[in-house]
């Protein structure tokens, strides 16, 4: 057989020898020791570490790179939010194209093969965003795929309009129904809402939920207990929840078994939770992100994401979510001996079960969709904010990242 990729002497793990792998019509066909077969391209990995494709499961494609237009001043969510509405009625067709476009272009050289993208609509700005988004999910596909959350942002029924264009959103082709209930008028009947669709449609779910510094008026207990109710266990994921972080443990506990029960994913977003969070502490000024550690140790399927790349919510990244999952280390303490190893999953095979992702990861009959870290050590995959050498989308080289660097002594 003539394999159209062969990986040579690739690490998949720490204290194993390397391994090739050999690629044919977008599959991963063998792993072994060595692979005898020839193959069109052979790329020597000379021991460094072969990773699944990274997983961006949170992210507004839509919003992306308006920092400049009009600052958040303040830095908090309230105003984030007002600014953004304040100019979403500026946003052409071409300008969202543009904008999402140059996001996407960011994102796909650092090694994601997969993103989920919340994609808003309401009354005044109509589908100008969800169109533009779904036309590039199609002009994008051979080097990303693309999961388009159908986002409320302004709320459902606070707007008048937003949910009959919730389930023309739907029609649309929309992949995943999305809610927000703390930014509307009752946060029950907004996800009863969302649930009554999602069935309908047969599709997963993915909520911005309790987006706070405190645990006021909380609805993770009743999503939980609905998404059991619904028998919607594992098909429910949720953005932010930084309220979580100011629950003290003997009322928090039972809410991470609640959640792990109903098998309810969580993207946590660091890079504009610790940016718009604790913005009224004087002093012993809270990180207002998700408790981390406590879900993941609780058995939830946690992960991390990058929510935004420069507007109001998130004025700086560059699309490269090992750099946030870098960031989340110290901010959710995640760094000792036992810890890092479970960091790198929160970027690839966690964010894979949320997004319902099949035949994912480093296997023989897998996808081959694949990123070479220029890192010999999988343990060091994110410290080490590796150059990402190469990236296979669906067994052909998407990227190719080559970089010399020379010190003169």
């Amino acid at each position: 057989m003539n394999l159209d990729i062969l990986i040579q002497n690739a690490r998949l793990n720490d204290n194993e020898e390397t391994v090739d792998v050999g690629i044919k019509d977008g599959i991963i066909k063998e792993i072994s020791k060595k692979v005898s077969d020839s193959a069109e391209k052979v790329i020597d990995a000379e021991g460094r570490v072969l990773i699944p494709g990274m997983i961006e499961g949170h992210i507004h494609l839509d919003k992306a790179l308006i920092a400049g237009r009009k600052p958040n001043m303040s830095g908090t969510l309230k105003e984030a939010i007002e600014v953004t509405a304040a100019l979403k009625p500026t946003f052409t067709e071409e300008d969202i194209y543009e904008r999402a476009k140059d996001a996407l272009e960011m994102i796909i050289p650092r090694g994601v093969t997969q993103i989920r993208t919340h994609a808003e609509f309401d009354p005044a700005q109509g589908f100008t965003g969800f169109n533009t988004i779904m036309k590039l999910k199609e002009e994008y596909k051979n080097l990303i795929d693309i999961q388009v959350v159908a986002f409320p942002q302004e709320g459902i029924y606070q707007k008048p309009g937003t949910k009959e264009m919730m389930y023309e959103a739907m029609e649309m082709g929309a992949d995943v129904v999305g809610g927000i209930p703390y930014n509307d008028k009752d946060a029950q009947e907004h996800i009863d809402l969302v649930f009554e669709i999602a069935k309908k449609y047969d599709k997963p779910i993915d909520f911005h939920q309790d987006f706070s510094d405190e645990a006021n008026d909380m609805s993770i207990e009743y999503l939980s207990k609905k998404t059991i109710e619904e028998g919607y266990q594992g098909r429910v994921s949720v953005g932010h929840l930084t309220a979580l972080h100011a629950v003290p443990d003997e009322r928090l506990n039972p809410i991470i078994e609640k959640m792990a029960e109903a098998g309810i994913s969580v993207m946590a977003l660091p890079a504009t939770d610790l940016h718009l969070g604790a913005r009224n502490d004087e002093y012993n000024v809270r990180r207002a992100v998700t408790p981390i550690r406590k879900l993941r140790d609780g058995d939830v399927n946690v992960c991390i994401a990058t929510n935004n790349i420069r507007n109001a919510f998130t004025p700086y990244g560059n699309g490269d979510i090992i750099q946030t999952t870098m960031l989340a280390i110290p901010v959710g303490h995640l760094g000792g001996a036992k810890d890092l190893p479970t960091v790198l999953p929160m970027i690839t095979t966690n964010p894979a079960k949320a997004l319902g992702l099949e035949n994912y990861g480093i296997a023989e009959g897998n996808k081959a969709n694949l990123v070479l870290l220029d890192t010999k050590v999988k343990e060091h995959a994110i410290i080490d904010i590796p150059e990402r050498l190469y990236v296979i989308k669906d067994g052909r080289i998407s990227v190719k990242n080559t970089r010399t660097t020379t010190i003169y002594r």
